[in-house]
């Protein structure tokens, strides 16, 4: 395989890889299915869901809590998503051979 076309097919992965990320949306949540948030590929938050249950003058820091405790799994499962698409990609790119210092 010639650098050239290494070249180009790294280039085709990212462009994959960015429109993947575009178009994934991951879903997580905490304190049991209180609280659920949706995020992009991109870890941009897009949703959140509220069981009424949760809502309570009186307890506005386990809310807080839960939002955040919810954001950052699903930030979480982004990374996961991602590492196992590009680790895929590589190993298609690279017949199975792998590369040292890639997964």
């Amino acid at each position: 395989m010639n650098i050239q076309n290494m070249m180009k097919q790294a280039q085709q992965m990212q462009e994959r890889l960015q429109k993947q990320m575009a178009e994934m949306r991951v879903e997580a949540s905490a304190g049991g299915g209180m609280v659920t948030v949706t995020v992009s590929g991109h870890k941009q938050l897009l949703a959140i869901k509220l069981d009424p249950e949760v809502v309570s003058k009186e307890d506005v820091e386990m809310l807080q809590d839960l939002i955040v405790a919810a954001a950052n799994d699903a930030s979480r499962k982004v990374d996961e998503a991602l590492a196992s698409q590009m680790q895929g990609q590589i190993q298609a790119m690279t017949g199975g051979m792998g590369l040292p210092g890639l997964p």
